[in-house]
């Protein structure tokens, strides 16, 4: 039958009218409060200040010594908390996580903490969740980690990086191998709670001996975890300036990095330090990282604090970078967000597939779930060439990267990522 005759077959009405759809007798009592979401909430506070800028640090940062006005800073975050908690109608759901990053958040005095955090307590629903803050080794005292204890703080990230003086001088680290460890050795002594050490791998003058030397010393601390992030050396940082502009510093070669990598996840293995993502290795496979697990599975976030930023829903989120601007902003009463994204659905399909395989593996069941589309079906040829040159291991429940895929992560996140630009 040609498509000429089916055409002619139709009998147009105009009527009924369809005034809304899914139509209203569908719809179920509710409440605001159901509608914004029942779900969990993470929250990160951004503590821009540092005693110092590394080398290679690409984030927004202040140095103390130049802007001393923490106490002024504190005083905004607290009055941004009480608005956007009111603004848009959080303050009734459950806080899964808390992470007050930076810049380096251990510079807080103790009565910065307990301001913080009794303003969180006014505006949200918290009862227990993963509280994380990162420090950094100078900054550590038996007073301040004490009373992170006593205000339920129950995860410390120390941004250690290295073990060597002369890569931690290279990369304008303000600390020593020492009062690394002595720093870490207070936050173990200081209560139960789980510790996790930041490495990078590739910093500026790193050989194998000094390489060895740091994953040894992280292993022989006993913390909880370990992260390595691979250095980059992004265009605003002083190690591109000297070692990749200026060539005035030597940096190891992506396939240099590779081999550190690679040691470090043999090592880690021989002890048991099981990945749980593709950068974090936890003692048999415990003390994960439950921020960005959940940020990772796309669950809502909201970031205070100049540059901080979230996701609600399908929309993200930034505040504006500018110190003095965010808090005039605030101060005038008003919602400092500098800018936003509203993803589309292929867009919310791409950002999964790209954070979730930073945690390892993807369920296919639920992603068909959530978006309607079999992942498998769409992909199906990128993911034999992904699993044939041994990146991935594909089952009827899920992809999973391999121990080489580990070390290429984004990698195949993003050759998925691009399979689905092509499909949809």
């Amino acid at each position: 039958m040609s498509l000429t005759t089916e055409l002619t077959k139709l009998e147009p009405k105009r009527l009924p009218l369809i005034p809304n759809y899914p139509p209203f007798r569908q719809w179920k009592k509710t409440t605001v409060e159901e509608m914004l979401g029942e779900k969990p909430i993470n929250i990160y506070l951004h503590i821009p200040f540092c005693t110092q800028r590394c080398a290679f640090c690409y984030y927004k940062t202040v140095d103390l010594k130049e802007r001393p006005e923490v106490e002024g800073y504190v005083a905004t975050l607290c009055k941004e908390i009480e608005m956007v908690a009111k603004r848009f109608h959080l303050s009734h759901r459950q806080v899964a996580s808390i992470y007050f990053g930076g810049g380096t958040p251990s510079l807080l005095k103790e009565h910065h903490f307990e301001r913080l955090v009794e303003c969180l307590h006014q505006n949200f629903r918290i009862e227990n969740p993963q509280f994380t803050v990162e420090a950094e080794p100078l900054t550590v005292s038996e007073s301040k980690m004490n009373t992170l204890i006593k205000l339920k703080v129950n995860r410390l990230s120390m941004g250690v990086q290295s073990f060597c003086d002369d890569i931690i001088k290279l990369s304008g680290r303000g600390h020593d191998e020492k009062q690394a460890f002595r720093a870490i050795k207070i936050a173990q002594q200081a209560g139960d709670w789980s510790i996790n050490i930041d490495l990078l791998s590739g910093l500026a003058g790193e050989t194998e001996e000094t390489w060895t030397r740091s994953v040894e010393c992280a292993l022989s601390t006993g913390v909880e975890s370990i992260t390595v992030y691979k250095m980059e050396a992004f265009s605003n940082t002083e190690f591109y300036k000297s070692g990749v502009r200026e060539k005035t510093l030597e940096l190891p070669s992506d396939e240099q990095e590779l081999k550190f990598m690679q040691y470090a996840m043999k090592q880690f293995e021989k002890v048991n330090y099981l990945p749980w993502s593709f950068f974090t290795f936890t003692k048999n496979g415990h003390y994960i990282n439950q921020y960005t697990k959940n940020i990772f599975q796309a669950t809502d976030l909201y970031g205070f604090g100049a540059s901080a930023y979230g996701v609600l829903g399908d929309t993200l989120l930034q505040n504006t970078s500018d110190l003095e601007k965010y808090t005039a902003t605030v101060e005038a009463g008003e919602i400092p967000l500098a800018r936003g994204y509203r993803l589309n659905s292929l867009e919310q399909m791409m950002r999964e597939v790209l954070l979730e395989m930073k945690l390892l593996c993807l369920d296919l069941g639920d992603f068909q779930k959530r978006h309607g589309f079999k992942l498998e079906s769409l992909c199906a040829p990128t993911l034999r060439q992904l699993e044939l040159e041994g990146f991935i291991s594909v089952s009827e429940k899920e992809i999973k990267l391999t121990s080489t895929g580990i070390l290429y992560g984004d990698y195949v996140g993003q050759t998925l990522v691009d399979c689905l630009k092509k499909m949809c």
